[in-house]
């Protein structure tokens, strides 16, 4: 005959019998708040263990004893048994329906998530969500003129948001017991959010963020909180005329002097800063020279740039990147923008940027970089790969003779084609000259120096 199994039995009041009642006793009143919970913990997961191994250890086709258990017992574990089998075969039934489902809905799930893992973690282009929080009307029209691409560029998008949080600025009200200096970072917050999720972050916007919070947070709580904003308000104006646009003014005098009388200037795609550049030597040092723009798709920035600069009288020829080989030898200097910088001397800069400066390396052509202080950043890149972004897709393919509609020359995601438009790429420091920027020409392995030259931490 099989013994009986020992159960263990709880007392109400009282320790568990399997265990010594005087070590209990001792235990519960000497315990540190920190041991009660631990053994609370261990009760918990014994008591879930006993329970599970009481419902998972039956077989499935238990019954009742034939002399034994009560009825009842039996009752109840028969029909368990049929309410726990009952689900079963609806659950089978469910995941016959959605293996079907599945396999009829995979080709659609693939043409969604397809394209090459290795690029999963690039910045995808993608519209707006949802505001999550209170976000200002200005943040959200900004956000999605930043996913639609509507504003590109260092410069302008770092201008445009701190345009936008002025407004922000001006509108927001010190809630009751709190101050200013405070709660106005909580409120800036999902402001940012909004903004990184249509877009990812640049340099420049950190930068010009981390400044914008260091101001707050020095902000003093006597101030009104009129005065306050005011004050933070003339604090981004100022940072916008001394960091960018009086940096811009240093800059066109500073590489200006680098072009002479019959140089021939080659640039890529578009840079405001080069623009500058090459517009101030035009008009205001009256030289001669022609400029060679090198373009590529899919965004064609510097049609942009050939109409400007030919406007303005410039003797200008326009190429697309893969004839570069084929002027390269011709020119005088290669002047180009910049993303961001890097401590390493490394540009970060729109695609192809880093094939124009080894091409030009190559051909012993000078390369010359310009680039404001505030689009430093103190981290060391090594490739483009780690962080990028993809431009947007709608490029058009054209085709000679054009006898298609132009919708139909529309390139876009088809289940056998993937685009992959790479928005920046990284130029090592190897193939670049000199960095032009507002406190002077620095070598590219002197980039670390920028802070002491400013003075002050970026």
């Amino acid at each position: 005959m099989v013994p009986a199994p020992i159960l263990d039995v709880h007392p109400p009041n009282g320790p568990p019998t399997g265990e010594p009642s005087t070590g209990q006793q001792k235990s519960q009143k000497t315990m540190t708040k920190a041991e009660r919970r631990e053994l609370q913990e261990r009760q918990r997961a014994a008591k879930a263990a006993k329970a599970a191994n009481g419902v998972n250890g039956k077989p499935k086709d238990q019954t009742a004893p034939a002399g034994g258990g009560p009825k009842s017992k039996g009752g109840r574990a028969s029909d368990s048994q049929t309410k726990a089998s009952a689900p079963a075969s609806t659950r089978v039934a469910e995941k016959t329906k959605t293996g079907q489902a599945t396999t009829v809905a995979d080709p659609m799930a693939k043409n969604q998530a397809r394209g090459l893992l290795i690029f999963s973690h690039f910045g995808l282009p993608k519209p707006v969500s949802a505001a999550k929080g209170d976000i200002h009307p200005a943040i959200a029209r900004l956000a999605l003129q930043f996913s639609t691409f509507k504003i590109t560029g260092a410069n302008a998008r770092c201008i445009a948001t701190l345009t936008a949080f002025k407004t922000v600025i001006q509108d927001y009200i010190t809630p009751p017991n709190h101050t200013l200096s405070r709660h106005l970072m909580t409120h800036l917050s999902p402001q940012i959010s909004h903004l990184v999720a249509a877009r990812p972050m640049s340099i420049t916007m950190g930068n010009a963020i981390r400044q914008l919070k260091l101001d707050i947070s020095g902000t003093d709580i006597d101030v009104p909180e009129q005065d306050a904003k005011d004050d933070l308000c003339k604090k981004i104006d100022t940072y916008i005329h001394e960091r960018i646009l009086v940096a811009d003014e240093v800059i066109e005098g500073t590489a200006s002097n680098k072009i002479k009388d019959g140089d021939v200037i080659l640039t890529y795609a578009r840079s405001s800063v080069v623009e500058k550049v090459l517009l101030h030597a035009h008009t205001e040092g009256n030289k001669k020279f022609s400029v060679v723009v090198v373009d590529s798709r899919p965004m064609l920035e510097g049609k942009r740039l050939v109409a400007v600069l030919s406007e303005a009288g410039i003797q200008c020829t326009y190429l697309l990147l893969p004839a570069l080989g084929s002027v390269v030898s011709e020119v005088s200097t290669v002047l180009l923008g910049a993303h961001s910088i890097h401590t390493n001397g490394a540009v970060y800069s729109r695609a192809g940027t880093a094939l124009v400066a080894m091409m030009a390396k190559r051909h012993s052509v000078p390369v010359v970089v310009c680039c404001e202080t505030y689009k430093f950043s103190e981290t060391i890149q090594l490739d483009s790969f780690t962080k990028n972004e993809l431009a947007p897709l709608g490029d058009l393919f054209s085709s000679f003779p054009n006898t298609k509609p132009r919708d139909s020359l529309t390139l876009e995601n088809k289940p056998n084609l993937e685009i992959l438009n790479p928005l920046y790429d990284l130029t090592p420091p190897t193939c670049i000259t000199a960095v032009v920027t507002e406190v002077g020409v620095i070598p590219p392995n002197s980039i670390s120096s920028i802070p002491v030259a400013l003075g002050r931490l970026l």
